[in-house]
């Protein structure tokens, strides 16, 4: 039975929006599956793991309606290996047979029956809507500071909140912190909830840089993405987030402005000599000048040096300098502002004219 033909890329564009979630190893082996439902010119294709759940629609003509699962990553590295040809899908009892000119591959399927579903809750829901760059641009200005496997689950994950007109996400490990915010069209109720790891990633790597909009729902323990083709719904993390207000120092005396690029640079040339596993380095401030040093066991040392806009007492802080990578990596702006106090003193990170972004880092010992 045809289930459908298409073009390779018409075919595989979509199969790569839904399969990023897919586990290579499961304890339910329909997991590493993708689930391909035909209806009319209506073609669905979903993966889950459990927690996740990503559906992407679009119109395929021809074939015969049908629902069937095949293994999500066999049939992406396959379609990605042939050339831009006409592809087309058979069914034939419990095996698929993808064809594409002199090219034949039987794969394995599973009952679509089998397959589990998320469905979004009904009842009390609250629905915003943005452009997806701009919640593209939150998203990418705090991920990096989520805990990757914290045993404070709540912290594996971004707060999202709506406060009235305002959309704001928060992130933090405990040694970082990233905040940015976002005015929007009209005013909401207030909600909280927190977004697991899995998800915000996703969604960074899916969004498009443009002013389509993005729908977001959120009821009861989950939330649900809308755009484009893509409806991605996620179960929510239950706990309750840090008060990370206290955490933002409030009058850091010293101001250093930097060329954003021009201190990137430095600091990915002295983070070749540091300790690999504690990525320390030091960083000095004199009248005009900052000098960014590192060392490691060997005994090597590598100092860099670029003119700032400082004009405080010397000073001298020890960073862990992924962290000011990873910040300075996901701003835009020519400049940054760097609040200072002591040497064991947060430093507090913000943008010239701009109060929707902040990100504080904790010192470290040298």
């Amino acid at each position: 039975m045809l289930l459908l033909t298409s073009t390779r890329d018409a075919l595989l564009a979509p199969l790569q929006s839904v399969s990023g979630i897919v586990e290579k190893r499961h304890t339910l082996p329909i997991l590493s599956n993708v689930l391909i439902e035909k209806r009319g010119d209506a073609l669905t294709l979903l993966a889950t793991d459990i927690e996740i759940q990503i559906t992407t629609n679009q119109t395929s003509q021809g074939g015969e309606d049908a629902s069937i699962t095949v293994g999500a990553r066999k049939l992406q590295d396959i379609l990605r290996a042939l050339p831009d040809s006409e592809v087309s899908l058979v069914l034939d009892d419990k095996r698929l047979t993808l064809k594409a000119g002199k090219s034949r591959y039987n794969l394995q399927t599973l009952p679509a029956t089998d397959y589990p579903r998320m469905q979004l809750n009904t009842g009390e829901s609250l629905t915003v809507r943005l452009p997806q760059k701009d919640f593209r641009r939150q998203l990418a200005q705090v991920a990096y500071a989520m805990a990757a496997q914290d045993i404070r689950y709540y912290l594996n994950g971004l707060l999202m909140q709506v406060m009235g007109t305002e959309l704001r996400m928060v992130a933090t490990d405990g040694h970082r912190l990233a905040l940015s915010s976002s005015t929007l069209e009209q005013s909401y109720e207030k909600t909280e909830v927190i977004l697991p790891r899995k998800t915000v990633l996703e969604l960074t790597r899916q969004l498009a840089d443009s002013e389509d909009p993005v729908e977001i729902v959120i009821t009861g323990n989950q939330a649900c993405f809308r755009f484009g083709p893509i409806e991605l719904i996620t179960k929510l993390i239950d706990g309750k987030f840090p008060d990370y207000e206290r955490v933002i120092p409030q009058g850091n005396p010293k101001l250093v402005t930097a060329h954003r690029a021009s201190l990137l640079s430095a600091l990915q040339r002295a983070a070749i000599l540091t300790n690999e596993k504690f990525r320390g380095l030091r960083v000095v401030l004199e009248s005009g000048l900052l000098r960014v040093i590192s060392s490691n066991a060997e005994q090597e040392e590598a100092q860099e040096e670029l003119e700032v806009s400082y004009a405080g007492d010397s000073l001298e802080v020890g960073f862990n300098v992924t962290y000011l990578l990873d910040v300075l990596n996901n701003v835009s702006t020519d400049t940054v502002e760097i609040h200072l106090n002591e040497p064991m003193s947060s430093a507090l990170f913000t943008l010239p004219g701009n109060e929707q972004f902040k990100a504080v880092v904790m010192p470290m010992r040298i």
